[in-house]
């Protein structure tokens, strides 16, 4: 990316993330209670980093496996697994699997993952991206937009936990951070 380009990006991303605080702040649809509503100052991100954004290809499966995830209340949600995301961060070659929904009408792509900042850093469970189809399989698979699941911020919600596949030994810092402390 030129440097024009990079700050593009920034902009859009910066913009992004202060409509999503407004949406968590303000809405009814928050997972946060109004009373945290009424003190929140936003989400916590890393700064944005062109490093974790990656033009990629998905690599489609043959055949479309069913996989069962766990949840964070201990049920379990069906998703199709549709393909792999390779991608080099940090110097570490690393793979994601991309997965849709086989109990909802959502065509887009989900990539669950924790990585090496879980626990530290970011939410222990996971962070998720979710992507819109691409006919031609090429992704922009842009970490700076991963997010918390909503059982980050509410007991109440219930999130799929991304399978062992999608656990990447690099850190990926970028996106969400954890939101308590």
């Amino acid at each position: 990316m030129t440097p024009d380009e990079v700050e593009t990006w920034k902009r859009a991303l910066l913009r992004f993330r202060a409509r999503k605080d407004e949406f968590m702040g303000q809405s009814h649809d928050s997972p946060f209670s109004h009373s945290v509503q009424t003190d929140f100052k936003g989400l916590k991100y890393f700064e944005p980093d062109p490093r974790f954004r990656f033009e990629t290809k998905l690599s489609r499966y043959p055949a479309e496996e069913s996989v069962m995830m766990s949840t964070s209340k201990g049920t379990r949600q069906l998703y199709n697994k549709v393909g792999r995301f390779e991608v080099v961060v940090e110097g570490e070659r690393a793979q994601v699997q991309g997965y849709q929904s086989a109990e909802r009408e959502d065509p887009s792509l989900f990539v669950p993952f924790r990585d090496a900042t879980s626990g530290n850093e970011t939410y222990g469970a996971a962070r998720y991206l979710d992507l819109k189809v691409q006919h031609d399989d090429r992704y922009l698979l842009d970490f700076n937009y991963a997010y918390n699941p909503y059982c980050a911020y509410n007991e109440g919600y219930v999130c799929p936990l991304p399978p062992a596949e999608n656990w990447l030994r690099a850190a990926i810092r970028s996106g969400e951070k954890k939101y308590h402390d």
